[in-house]
């Protein structure tokens, strides 16, 4: 089993409330806390302009998972044998 198929869904999990941040850092590669702090920051300056943004990262968020799912399953991928000019240079060495 991978550490994939342990893990709970996003909004599920105790440490989130619907998992945006979460989701948004893992498809671009950065920490969530990164983008939790400045929308936590925003609800002291515009409680309704931050929830408003956050509903609408959200609704983003399901669009581009609804429209672009990952894969189940992904068997690895085979190593194509090597081009005829890379056997000769191997051999040649």
């Amino acid at each position: 089993m991978s550490a994939q198929e342990d893990q709970v869904a996003l909004p599920l999990r105790s440490h989130t409330i619907f998992g945006v941040c979460e989701a948004i850092g893992e498809d671009f590669g950065f920490n969530p806390i990164l983008l939790r702090i400045p929308l936590a920051a925003s609800v002291v300056v515009s409680p309704l302009m931050a929830i408003a943004a956050y509903f609408a990262l959200g609704a983003a968020v399901l669009v581009s998972r609804l429209l672009f799912p990952r894969p189940k399953n992904v068997a690895p991928v085979e190593q194509a044998e090597p081009a005829n000019e890379e056997r000769e240079l191997k051999k040649a060495a």
